[in-house]
């Protein structure tokens, strides 16, 4: 098959070309290629599939139902390959769960899952992290919260099987009777916050952490400006540390919680207009390493109550590419090769892979994405509910299948 007249975009740039496509591998790139069996992508971008690391199913509850949904909707928003963080319900802590979520790994007309360890099982202590390593986990996963001693066995485990940990930085003791972010609008409805100082003093504590082990640690879903600065001036130093970002908290402040929206009740909380822009500034500057959906829908159950008792979590993932292309690309605030360096090749090296390239001999791992289309999110698990974006996914190239979505 050959791919004609499509707009390449990869983290090398932009490029106009064909592509010939043999038995799920891209055996030819140029100008022009003749020949029959012909797929004419004028006006559209094909670009790498994404590579989200930060994704819970629906409720996060483990079961089959939930990641087939799961990898059904991130394929349909240009996400390709979803990495599980581990503290879902069944959690990812011991052989059975890691199994049964390999078994959902490829799913027909979905996204590939992958899951990372819970590293500290239910039962407080560690999981057996390398045995669940070597049956197949792509990442350690911990919340800040444990004890120092099991986080120093943890880093052991992670330099001895090279491998990167990724980690929520929270203090429970700060965050547990909050619900929002700390702050005017928490104040105005009589909401209690949560100190920045939650994020901020854990971020410090593990930088010490990677320092003293020489480990590679994301911090996942980093929320305040003064944790992107600690982490830039460690990275300075050599300590091999990295920044993910949500894309909700780049585009949304805490004002979205008025009227006591509990669509905007995530984890982290979204924070005021002042350190949003700064983190725009941020990932203008190049100082994020990673972008996410924070993807993690809740049942209507879950979210239909008094803010205070909704849980926290956003349905966006289906929207994936819609979301980035409608605020980072077409308003200017980054371009295609930085948007894919941060949504694919950063993201699928923390987890030992390749990804962000369009080259001559890769597996197909495309999706063709149509800039002219726009459409209403009709979800009310979502941030983005009611409001139009530009563009969507037509198709998906996934090995030597092709996925079409309407």
């Amino acid at each position: 098959m050959i791919i004609s007249n499509a707009t390449v975009c990869d983290v090398n740039g932009v490029r106009r070309c064909d592509l010939r496509i043999e038995e799920g591998l891209i055996c030819e790139i140029a100008p022009q290629i003749e020949g029959a069996d012909r797929l004419e992508l004028e006006g559209a971008y094909l670009l790498p599939s994404l590579v989200d690391t930060n994704v819970r199913p629906r409720d996060a509850q483990i079961s089959g139902v939930s990641l087939q949904r799961l990898a059904l909707e991130a394929l349909r928003g240009g996400v390709g390959t979803a990495v599980l963080l581990g503290d879902t319900n069944p959690s990812i802590d011991n052989e059975i769960v890691l199994e049964f979520v390999q078994n959902q790994h490829h799913q027909e007309e979905g996204a590939t899952l992958e899951a990372s360890v819970a590293s500290i099982n239910t039962q407080g202590g560690m999981s057996n992290i390398a045995i669940l390593l070597k049956k197949g986990a792509v990442a350690l996963y911990v919340r800040s919260s444990a004890k120092n001693n099991l986080f120093c066995r943890i880093a052991e485990y992670a330099k001895m099987c090279d491998v990167t940990l990724f980690v929520r930085a929270e203090d429970e003791s700060l965050a547990q009777d909050g619900v929002m972010n700390e702050g005017e609008v928490a104040g105005s409805l009589g909401l209690v916050g949560i100190s920045p100082l939650s994020e901020i003093l854990h971020v410090s504590r593990f930088i010490e952490l990677a320092r003293h082990y020489d480990i590679r640690i994301v911090f996942k879903s980093i929320a305040q400006p003064r944790s992107l600065e600690l982490i830039g001036m460690a990275k300075n130093e050599g300590i091999r540390v990295q920044a993910e970002v949500g894309l909700h908290h780049l585009m949304r402040s805490d004002r979205a919680c008025i009227g006591f929206n509990t669509a905007a009740k995530i984890d982290p909380p979204l924070l005021c207009d002042t350190k949003m822009h700064a983190l725009r500034d941020a990932l203008i500057s190049g100082k994020i390493d990673m972008l996410t959906l924070l993807q993690h829908a809740q049942s209507p159950v879950n979210k239909d109550h008094a803010f205070a008792e909704a849980a926290y979590g956003s349905d966006s993932i289906s929207d994936a590419l819609s979301l980035y292309y409608t605020f980072l690309i077409a308003s200017d605030m980054i371009d295609w090769p930085t948007l894919l360096s941060l949504t694919c090749k950063a993201t699928a090296a923390s987890i030992g892979r390749e990804a962000g390239v369009i080259r001559e001999g890769m597996r197909c791992d495309m999706v063709a994405f149509d800039p002219t289309l726009r459409r209403s999110v009709e979800n009310t698990g979502s941030l983005y509910h009611g409001e139009t974006l530009h563009g969507a996914v037509r198709m998906a190239f996934v090995g030597d299948r092709i996925v079409t979505f309407s």
